[in-house]
């Protein structure tokens, strides 16, 4: 049946119109023409970011020199991190922001796994986000305790867990296909047989509910820089239970993750509960381009951005299965609500040129090999009749075979 599109726009501006978030779109420094569906791998810009390290430039560093240092700097990582604690279930002093995703996953896991010597080995889903692998490959080799890397599917993950695994790393939301693990079931099965869960929340704190405090989650780490509008290389942040502070360890032991660091000890203590997950010193300037993106998550509704995420999702792929179901696309994302992160992703024999047609036209989304085009649904600045332009944008692509140009078979750096 025809899509009458008059009506549908229609109903996306009333949509809009009644959004409770939709003053939260005025907090972004959104380029004009542009219908931005990429900001599962870099938000955009918040109004409050260049205003706040202005500040910090000319006012702290510019006037106020080291002495800044005693007003504000030097607790910016537990500042950062207590705000990040409320949008991930957490309690104070459980989350640090500092250094990045894959430091804070090797200090994790060597935590946990120092935690459990007698259980060495490291569980992976495959065909997750590499680097995770990557860096549990280098923490077993740092180990050198005959440590096992091993790979499981999604489905099979838990019964994957044996007597030798001592932690499970499970990233929030699949990179790839979107697909979102219930947490806390997964927790609790993984617990059972005898492992630590670590979850990786990357594509996924900002964009929903967490609650790792509830579901009893041992470690996490997650990203600045995606939903958390943080900027580009925006500093990460690490949790540790509460119930593991005292007696965990990470092998980071650097200046600021000591005890007493201006005491100028030559011996290594410490510093107590999450503290001791710092390693160098705070990155002062990417601490508080990634507060002001966290202050503009705290300002919302976690539950109305997820409900959000949820109808504008439903209403991509209700665009797509109508305008392009005489193509080779197809929604490789879960049909299912209660199943799916905050993105969509599609898969199309051409989605390299596919995605690179859309940019040229303004929307922005990403490319994921071998076929996977991402259309990322971050609610706070994304508007329906936005994605009723952007599902019209890939159906004329697709039309007009537009697609089909050298220019957009060119592969750039970053894709």
């Amino acid at each position: 049946m025809p899509i009458d599109l008059r009506d549908l726009r229609e109903r996306c501006a009333e949509l809009d119109r009644d959004d409770p978030l939709a003053r939260s779109r005025d907090q972004f420094a959104l380029p004009e023409g542009v219908i931005y569906l990429d900001g599962n791998s870099l938000g955009p810009l918040p109004m409050e970011t260049p205003i706040r390290l202005a500040r910090l430039v000319e006012r702290e560093w510019g006037e106020g020199l080291i002495g800044s240092w005693n007003h504000g700097w030097v607790e910016l990582p537990m500042t950062v991190g207590n705000k990040i604690a409320r949008l991930v279930g957490a309690g104070p002093g459980e989350v640090l922001a500092a250094d990045s995703t894959s430091a804070n996953l090797f200090k994790a896991l060597s935590a946990a796994l120092a935690l459990r010597p007698d259980r060495p080995d490291i569980l992976i889903e495959s065909g997750d986000f590499p680097t995770d692998a990557y860096i549990a490959e280098g923490v077993l080799a740092q180990r050198g305790q005959g440590g096992r890397l091993t790979l499981a599917r999604r489905e099979a993950l838990a019964e994957s867990v044996d007597g030798r695994t001592g932690v499970v790393v499970i990233c929030h939301v699949n990179y790839r296909t979107g697909q979102l693990h219930d947490l806390a079931r997964l927790t609790t099965e993984i617990q059972a047989r005898g492992a630590f869960a670590c979850w990786d929340l990357s594509h996924s704190v900002g964009a929903l509910p967490i609650e790792l405090g509830a579901a009893g989650v041992d470690f996490a780490v997650g990203c600045g820089y995606k939903f958390l509008n943080g900027g580009p290389g925006a500093p990460g942040f690490v949790f540790a239970a509460g119930r593991h502070l005292d007696a965990v360890r990470q092998p980071l032991s650097g200046w600021f993750g000591h005890r007493a660091p201006f005491a100028f000890s030559q011996r290594y203590e410490p510093a107590p509960g999450i503290a001791r997950f710092a390693c160098g010193t705070p990155p002062v300037l990417g601490l508080a381009a990634l507060e002001c993106g966290v202050d503009l998550a705290l300002a919302a509704d976690l539950t109305a951005i997820r409900a959000k995420s949820v109808a504008l999702s439903e209403l991509l792929i209700e665009l797509v299965d109508a305008r392009c179901a005489a193509y080779p696309l197809d929604v490789m994302s879960p049909r299912e609500p209660a199943l799916r992160g905050s993105q969509v992703s599609l898969t199309h024999p051409n989605a390299h040129e596919v995605c690179q047609a859309l940019i040229a036209r303004g929307v922005i989304c990403d490319f994921r090999p071998p076929n996977i085009l991402r259309l990322g649904i971050t609610p706070l600045y994304l508007r329906h009749v936005d994605i009723l332009d952007a599902a019209l944008a890939l159906a004329d692509v697709l039309d007009r075979v537009e697609w089909d140009q050298p220019r957009f078979r060119e592969r750039l750096a970053v894709t």
